[in-house]
């Protein structure tokens, strides 16, 4: 493979090797900055030194009194060589004003002159240089010897650049030892983070670890379900598109927990549920992982549809079965009763069931005017007859075509209907219309609903909490901007006019 050789490494080496560059820039860095810094405090400290030895030296009343003698040097030498040496500096130099030396640690450089600025003392400053002399470059302070208001002579005092370096040296060699164990405990720091990260990283390096992201977020985006994942704590991680489509997320869902985002009901359970949310009939499917929850969310509205246009069908299928076997039983019983010549009371029993399926037809037929609707309260009236159940259509119901969708109006009294012919052995349905809109009742003998939200959740009459029925109703009503309410076991919808 050409190109950058780093590029074939893995994160993790990478990660190490620019860590460990950092920590060795950093500490040598780190080092070079303490040097100048102790080479700045130890000249410091000489300048300090060599200026409170000469002033010490020259506040004496020792050097006062050897200035008035004709020779001072004999005097002064001595007194120089011991101070010198109790004070660590590497020369003390008294000298004329006109800077003649009295005292040297070279005695042959006696009587010489000095080598060094001396104008400011001069006129009574006290002052440091850096100058190269006899004994080599050294830090030095010069001061003035006055006496009765006048400079009687001079004084100067030295550390060499040498002895300076020879500690600096020995600052370098901890400064060394410093820098080493820096660099250990930053090597040893980088390792242990290095071997943290390539176990998170698998060993993959950059370009792979790239070319996974994309296809994730290829993928991510790219399917139509929706795919939601939970962590331990619940809080929401990751969602794709389609989740934030069907489920209504708001662009900043990931990073909230799921309470505040209303999805506690949708990835409580660890099998595939039938949830409503909005308009939409959503199939949940929560399963458990490493990371914490996964849910797939895939979109049933069009397949609850179709569902729902099949039972219908399926229904109506079933009501004419159950009225061809019970007519079939009738049938059968007036023809025995005709082959045992009883003639009258075979015409009395097939003109009575005629009569009472005419009715109803009529009555029904002539009440609903609506014909899906008509033949599903036919359907149902059967359907209920052959449970044991009695449905009835209210005298007073009047309904006209109104050019409601038919597909909603089956939904609606269909479920309705269904939930209480489970619950109870009477049902009546009233369907009437005014000014106001549309108005669909069906109530029953039996207790009502047990669960206070059953048009926003699953609830069913047989407690599997698996229900749909009136959850559809729920949605039903509000695309037709309706309402309904419940009062016991009576469901009262009211929906306006087209």
């Amino acid at each position: 493979m050409k190109g950058n050789p780093m590029r074939r490494w893995s994160l993790a080496g990478q990660m190490l090797v620019l860590q460990l560059l950092v920590v060795a820039v950093t500490a040598a860095g780190g080092a070079v900055l303490a040097l100048w810094q102790a080479s700045e405090l130890l000249e410091q400290e000489a300048g300090a030194t060599a200026t409170a030895v000469a002033v010490s030296v020259a506040a004496s009343p020792d050097v006062l009194e050897a200035l008035g003698e004709r020779d001072p040097t004999v005097r002064l030498q001595p007194y120089a060589q011991r101070a010198r040496a109790a004070t660590g500096v590497d020369f003390i130099t008294i000298m004329k004003t006109d800077g003649t030396r009295y005292t040297h640690p070279n005695e042959a450089e006696i009587g010489r002159r000095f080598l060094g600025h001396i104008d400011r003392a001069l006129r009574g400053e006290t002052f440091t240089e850096t100058y190269t002399g006899t004994l080599g470059t050294s830090k030095r302070a010069v001061t003035p010897v006055v006496a009765g208001g006048q400079v009687r002579a001079l004084v100067s005092a030295g550390i060499t650049v040498d002895r300076i370096s020879a500690r600096l040296r020995d600052q370098l060699a901890w400064g060394g030892l410093i820098v080493a164990l820096a660099l250990g405990v930053g090597a040893a720091g980088t390792w242990l983070v290095t071997a943290r990260l390539r176990r998170q990283t698998h060993g993959l390096g950059p370009v792979e670890l790239g070319r996974i992201h994309e296809h994730h977020d290829a993928v991510l985006h790219a399917v139509r379900e929706g795919l939601l994942l939970v962590g331990r704590d619940g809080t929401l991680t990751l969602c794709n598109d389609a989740a934030r489509l069907l489920l209504g997320l708001p662009a900043d869902a990931e990073g909230r927990h799921v309470r505040d985002l209303g999805l506690s009901a949708v990835v409580a359970d660890d099998e595939e549920r039938v949830h409503l949310v909005g308009d939409r009939v959503l199939a949940v499917n929560s399963a458990p992982s490493r990371l914490g929850t996964v849910v797939t969310v895939r979109d049933h509205t069009e397949l609850q549809a179709l569902t729902g246009q099949l039972d219908a069908e399926r229904g109506f299928a079933e009501s004419l079965r159950s009225a061809a076997h019970e007519a079939a039983n009738r049938l059968h019983t007036v023809i025995t009763l005709v082959e045992l010549g009883r003639t009258e009371q075979a015409v009395a029993l097939g003109t009575a069931e005629l009569r009472a399926a005419q009715e109803l037809t009529d009555r029904v037929v002539g009440a609903v005017r609506e014909p899906v609707l008509a033949a599903l309260l036919l359907g149902k009236s059967a359907e209920a007859a052959e449970r044991g159940s009695e449905l009835v259509i209210s005298q007073d119901s009047e309904l006209d075509d109104l050019g409601l969708d038919a597909r909603e109006l089956v939904t609606i009294v269909g479920n309705l209907i269904d939930n209480a012919i489970d619950a109870a052995s009477r049902v009546e349905v009233h369907l009437s219309a005014d000014e106001r809109g549309v108005l669909i009742r069906v109530s029953d003998d039996g207790p009502g609903p047990a669960c206070a939200d059953a048009f926003e959740k699953g609830w069913s009459t047989k407690g599997d909490g698996r229900g749909l029925g009136l959850a559809l109703v729920g949605q039903a009503v509000r695309r037709l901007g309706g309402t309904i309410t419940v009062e016991g076991s009576a469901f009262t919808v009211r929906l306006p006019r087209p």
